[in-house]
């Protein structure tokens, strides 16, 4: 930021030191592009400045919501990535769209899954794939 802060002075140093006439459609042009570069880099340094702030508030904002979760969680071995882990998914492609779809194990229970991309029922043929049977049968191997 700084570079680019001292680019900008260095070249309307250069303007003024080669002395370019103004009354010229050239040195119109490049003072006016000089003036628009200062002008960018400052608003670049704003934003610099705010984007800093705003970082600070957000690691506020985190270690509060850290320490508010250890205090209503109150399990040192509680481990917030696992969440999800317990749950079994199904990941199978749609014969309309073509789509992946991932479903939930407790969905696969209903009479209907329809697909939430375009929205048509989706049905499931389940197999057995125990050793004892055909693979059409109605045990309860699993």
């Amino acid at each position: 930021m700084e570079n680019l802060l001292k680019k900008v002075a260095y070249l309307q140093g250069l303007a003024d030191g080669l002395d370019i006439d103004e009354r010229s459609d050239e040195g119109r042009l490049l003072l006016k592009i000089i003036d628009v570069l200062d002008d960018m880099s400052d608003a670049i340094a704003d934003l610099a400045v705010s984007h800093d702030e705003l970082y600070e508030q957000v690691e506020s904002i985190d270690e509060d919501l850290a320490a508010l979760e250890a205090d209503v969680y109150e399990d040192d071995d509680y481990d917030y990535d696992d969440e999800d882990d317990d749950l079994d998914y199904f990941e199978i492609e749609c014969p309309h769209c073509k789509e992946i779809v991932c479903i939930d194990e407790d969905l696969l229970e209903d009479d209907a899954i329809v697909c939430p991309n375009c929205e048509q029922e989706i049905e499931i043929e389940f197999s057995c794939d125990c050793e004892d049977c055909s693979g059409d049968c109605d045990c309860d191997c699993e």
